[in-house]
């Protein structure tokens, strides 16, 4: 729409007379009042005789006439004027209304179907840190606490998780009201531009487009997922919904007085959505290219101009504000500390209120002066860092110490490390090293840190440097994981140039195909497709082109069956898999629809609903630059892209609504699209409920406490976890609900930090503090990060020796090049044992005594030539371990490789560190504590309801229950010790117990084989032994059935070969097994027909 065809807020009417010729072209709506207004230049086109220079004021009405008409078209004007202000008012009340009904129609959904308390992942942590405003992983988000805080106060410690995931679900359904009002409004932009009058037909269809839109996101499947659960996903798409149409209403009100405040609000909630996330921050250029069309006339020279603006605003605040501000206040705290003798954070408060009287200084004067332009600046900059000040919260919450502190931000200094993420490294994008590119040499750097109660200058992280020849623009393939080298050589065509160890580097267009066919295609269209066009199973994809695992699926059978092969042939797991959710591309087609309309009729709204569409998808994909195999699937990173094309959605309802006025009558028309197109949120609705209605669940919880309660208890036991799933449950159950807090959890990914290693000297709760030798100065960050192994000693010495000598900032190796480095000088360690500590702390039952000990030897293994910081740090707790605590392991060692694996025992959901190696004494099951056991796997252990057909089981629960831990064949593994202690009766008890705690969930989770088909394969075998066939075949006829299934399924004909060979051969070898196991125990007549069937099958491909 020409900028002289714009009015206050944008409303306009065209309106004809009898005889088709134009009276007047603009209504608009300010302040009750209806003005009329004509530009003259147009006026003068479309009529000649009318008089350019005449005006006539009707003093005695509230409406204003511009332009002198006969008097007889100056009352027809009053009149439709009167009833179009009437029609808008009615619109505006209307509008708001419906937009609430649809908020809470999202609200319900959202509350009815949120986990009652912790989920998996970063979940447990966000409640943690929020229940008790504790400081969570890098780069933070305070607002998101607060707010969090905030809800949990409303109920009790065991409330609290629901409670702050409520807050999630409120917050996710209040992006849906601001999507419904901006759909609305981009509604109406469309009538304006084609001069449509704002009549009550075409008032349905803008209503039906911002319903079915907003619905349409509301019940998508990443939307969903975040709403139900403590992520900061669905609070960031609050903020960047609200930020969108606060400046849609900055358009609709620019020519009104204080419409800059609007601008300023934006600043704000930007300033506040840092502490939540930064992806809101995606969102400038599109609000930039808004103001650029409001304010001046279109040039090719105007939107380069904006461009670069928009870019320049966004590296200010993430490449200035961000970082820089706690740099400078870090240069004045540095001052007062080291200078003056003043207490940390002096300086840096002082700086924060000398910028903060700076700002309001300035804001002062150019108010005074007028100086509109520089005042609006200084005031959003003002309230920018009055949002960023959230971050207070982190510093003060931090130097309090509390039990969950990460990166412990208590400093300016560390503060700015915490933000720029640092633990976690980052990836090259314009011109690096990749996956096979030799390291030239290692740059070194400073870092300023806390040292002795003053800031020190001490050696930082290193950072590799490559030759340039090894160097390549756009670096996608750039991972240095060992298991990423095999994914990536399958793009590299070998036709690149060689790097400087005579490699074959991938060419440019390998890189390419690469960023297009995983990153783009995979990472990205793949998710899309989900929320618009339907899902195959919730099952996580790693590998493009695989057909079985996590595709989008539309529920169009033809279509499906050329991309994915035959559907109807897949197991019961697969094919009646509760996220499969067929959407039949409807909301993909209503999407294209309403791009291709808005494109068509409005290019300038259209080109900035395709800024915010591009920006939080495609250069999200740009700059993640992920690598292969990741731990999750990532769809929520591009939620901001998926609520972009949900406007295009809702606009889809507009276009149709203009192709029916043209049959039929506009009020009919506009009630037949809303109608037809209301349908598709409502049928996602329907498919999407089953796998995001997570009520009645406590799987993570009780998961946590399974762990926790595994430990002895009143031993001050350290538990040793991993990863974030077997982690922030346990903090979540400790600082939320209370539970075990005198087990110290131990992680293992953050051993290898500073800050972790210090936190792990401090007394938590009821956990005493874990006790280290190595001094601070040699594991600060960037500090002996890896160390080499060098045998100068092939004896067994002390690990305490040994330690010795490898934290020792002074006995250090010289390299070839000069460089100085610690050292582990032996292989072959010996820790000393306490007996009676071992006894008294119930490490060792006293009917074993004799089994202990005088030292446990540690054997580091000869193909391992360096070790990692958190090696080094588990090294040092062990050589100064007294054994009078118990040491428990989620799992055999996880990343510890020293030579300790054979020293732990199965304790049931964990291992626990014996003195003495338990394998020498295992026969045919492992050596374990059968009474504990069978006290925690029947009584103690909770299950959180999975065995309930209404709890829902997805991917994350069932991956975490068949794979991690195989539940059932830790059963099994008791029974067997149990059957070989004599005590048949517990040992069939217990596998009845394991069954059926584990019956909701499938038998053979044949798409991630595992220990889980282990355990059911013994339950049979150990069926048969205890003389109980029946219940044998009540497990093997199942097992079995849904395994030829999935056999048949896997050979299935797919583009000139089998769906899956690789899966179908694991399948086939797990079906013989069982076999042989029903052969072996007599049972002929079942395994002949088993036989038979397999037999068969294989017939029909010989």
């Amino acid at each position: 729409m020409k900028g002289n065809e714009k009015g206050n807020d944008g409303h306009y009417e065209k309106t004809k007379n009898v005889s088709g010729k134009t009276d007047i072209s603009l209504f608009f709506v300010f302040s009750g009042n209806i003005v009329a207004e004509t530009t003259r230049q147009q006026q003068s086109k479309r009529c000649p005789c009318i008089d350019k220079d005449k005006t006539k004021t009707d003093n005695e009405s509230q409406y204003n006439v511009i332009h002198n008409f006969q008097a007889k078209s100056t009352v027809k004007v009053k009149k439709i004027a009167y009833i179009c202000g009437m029609e808008t008012r009615t619109f505006k009340r209307t509008d708001l209304l419906i937009g609430w009904v649809v908020f809470a129609i999202s609200a319900a959904v959202y509350l009815a179907t949120i986990e009652p308390t912790a989920s998996f992942w970063d979940c447990g942590e966000f409640i943690a840190s929020s229940y008790k405003l504790e400081v969570g992983h890098p780069p933070g988000n305070p607002t998101y606490q607060l707010f969090g805080r905030l809800f949990s106060m409303f109920g009790s410690d065991r409330q609290a998780a629901m409670l702050i995931n409520a807050m999630s679900a409120l917050a996710s359904a209040f992006c849906v009201l601001f999507l419904f009002w901006t759909i609305s409004h981009l509604g109406r932009r469309l009538l304006e531009v084609q001069q449509i009058p704002l009549k009550k037909g075409n008032a349905i269809a803008i209503w039906g487009a911002a319903a079915a839109g907003a619905l349409v996101y509301s019940f998508s499947d990443t939307a969903w997922f975040s709403a139900v659960e403590a992520e900061v996903y669905g609070m960031s798409s609050l903020f960047t919904a609200a930020v969108f149409w606060a400046m849609l209403k900055w358009e609709e009100n620019a020519d009104k007085p204080h419409a800059n405040r609007w601008i300023v609000l934006i600043a704000y909630l930007m300033g506040l959505s840092i502490g939540v996330h930064l992806l809101n921050l995606l969102t400038i250029p599109a609000l930039v290219f808004i103001y650029f069309y409001k304010k001046y006339p279109f040039t090719w020279k105007g939107v380069v101009k904006t461009v670069l603006i928009s870019l320049v605003i966004i590296v200010f605040v993430l490449y200035g504000v961000i970082p820089w501000l706690p740099k400078i206040s870090g240069w004045f705290d540095l001052l007062f500390v080291n200078v003056f003798g003043l207490p940390f954070n002096t300086g840096m408060l002082f700086f924060v209120l000398l910028l903060i009287a700076a700002l309001f200084r300035g804001v002062l004067v150019t108010h005074k002066k007028g100086q509109v332009l520089w005042n609006t600046i200084l005031l959003c900059l003002a309230v920018i860092v009055i949002g960023y000040s959230s971050f207070a919260m982190v510093v003060i919450r931090s130097s309090a110490k509390t039990p969950t502190n990460e990166n412990q931000p208590d400093n300016p200094f560390a503060l700015g490390r915490y933000l720029a993420r640092e633990q976690y490294g980052s990836s090259p994008l314009v011109y690096d090293g990749i996956y096979n590119s030799p390291y030239d040499t290692w740059k070194a750097t400073k870092q300023t840190v806390k040292l002795d109660g003053r800031y020190a200058r001490v050696k930082g992280p290193e950072v590799p440097v490559y030759k340039d020849s090894d160097k390549m623009f756009f670096p996608r393939m750039w991972s240095k994981r060992e298991s990423h080298a095999s994914f990536y050589d399958s793009y590299n065509s070998g036709s690149g140039q060689l790097n400087s160890e005579g490699k074959n580097m991938p060419s440019f267009g390998d890189n390419l195909l690469f960023f297009f066919d995983y990153q783009v295609n995979y990472m990205y269209w793949r998710y899309f497709m989900w929320n618009f066009a339907g899902r195959q199973n919730d099952i996580q994809g790693t590998i493009p082109g695989d057909p079985i695992r996590g595709n989008w699926e539309s529920g169009i059978k033809f279509l499906d069956r050329v991309r994915l092969g035959d559907q109807e042939m897949a197991p019961e797991m697969l094919k009646n898999n509760k996220g499969k959710n067929h959407y039949y591309l409807l909301p993909l087609l209503l999407g294209i629809m309403g791009l291709v309309y808005q494109v068509s009729k409005d290019k300038r709204n259209a080109w900035i609903t395709f800024l915010l569409f591009f920006l939080t998808g495609l250069a999200v994909v740009v700059y993640l630059n992920q690598p292969p195999y990741q731990p999750r699937e990532r769809d929520y990173a591009y939620a901001g892209s998926f609520y972009a094309f949900s406007i295009w959605v809702g606009l889809g309802v507009m276009a149709l609504f203009s192709l029916l006025r043209k049959k039929l009558p506009e009020t009919i028309s506009g009630v037949l699209a809303a109608a037809l197109c209301l349908f598709i949120p409502f049928q996602m609705l329907a498919q999407n409920w089953d796998d995001h209605d997570r009520s009645g669940r406590y799987t993570a919880r009780d998961f946590a406490y399974n762990f926790l309660n595994t430990c002895d208890e009143d031993r001050n036991a350290i538990i040793v976890t991993h990863g974030d799933n077997d982690t922030f449950p346990l903090w979540y159950a400790q600082e939320v609900e209370g539970i075990r807090t005198d087990v110290r959890v131990l992680n293992t990914s953050l051993l290898g930090t500073d800050w972790y290693i210090d936190q792990m000297q401090w007394r938590t709760y009821d956990s005493a503090p874990l006790k280290f030798s190595i001094p601070r100065e040699s594991y600060l960050y960037g500090t002996n990060e890896i160390l080499p192994v060098y045998e100068r000693v092939t004896e067994r010495v002390s690990a305490l020796q040994a330690v010795g000598v490898m934290g020792n900032p002074k006995a250090k190796i010289q390299l070839a090049d000069g460089t100085k480095i610690n050292y582990l000088p032996a292989r072959k360690l010996r820790v000393p044992v306490n007996k009676e500590n071992v006894l008294a702390s119930g490490i060792v039952a006293p009917k074993d005594a004799h089994l202990i000990p005088e030292y446990m030897d540690l054997d580091i293994p000869e193909n391992k030539h360096t070790l990692m910081k958190v090696e080094m740090m588990f090294l040092d707790l062990l050589a100064n371990y007294q054994w009078d605590r118990p040491i428990y392991m989620v799992s055999k060692g996880g990343d510890l490789n020293i030579g300790i694996r054979d020293y732990l025992r199965f304790d049931g959901m964990a291992y626990k560190l014996m003195p003495f190696k338990v394998d020498s004494l295992s026969g045919e099951v492992p050596y374990m504590d059968t009474d504990k056991l069978y006290t925690l796997l029947m009584d103690v252990y909770r299950w959180g309801r999975m065995d309930q057909p209404d709890v829902l089981l997805d991917y994350h629960v069932t991956y975490l229950y068949l794979v991690q831990q195989a539940v059932r064949q830790m059963y099994t593994q008791v029974a067997k010790a149990l059957i070989l202690e004599g005590k048949p009766e517990k040992a069939e008890a217990i596998i009845d117990k394991g069954m059926e705690v584990m019956k909701q969930y499938p038998l053979n989770y044949f798409v991630q084989p595992s220990l889980n088909e282990v355990g059911v394969m013994e339950a049979i075998e150990l069926y048969y032994y205890l003389d109980n066939p029946e219940k044998a075949r009540a497990l093997a006829v199942p097992f079995m059935d849904e395994t030829y299934t999935a056999i048949e399924y896997f050979l299935s004909p797919f583009r000139d070969g089998f769906l899956s060979s690789t899966d179908a051969e694991s399948a086939i070898s797990t079906f013989v097994h069982v076999n042989d196991i029903l052969k072996a125990n007599k049972d002929q007549e079942l395994a002949d027909k088993y036989t038979a069937m397999i037999e068969e099958l294989f017939s029909k491909y010989q």
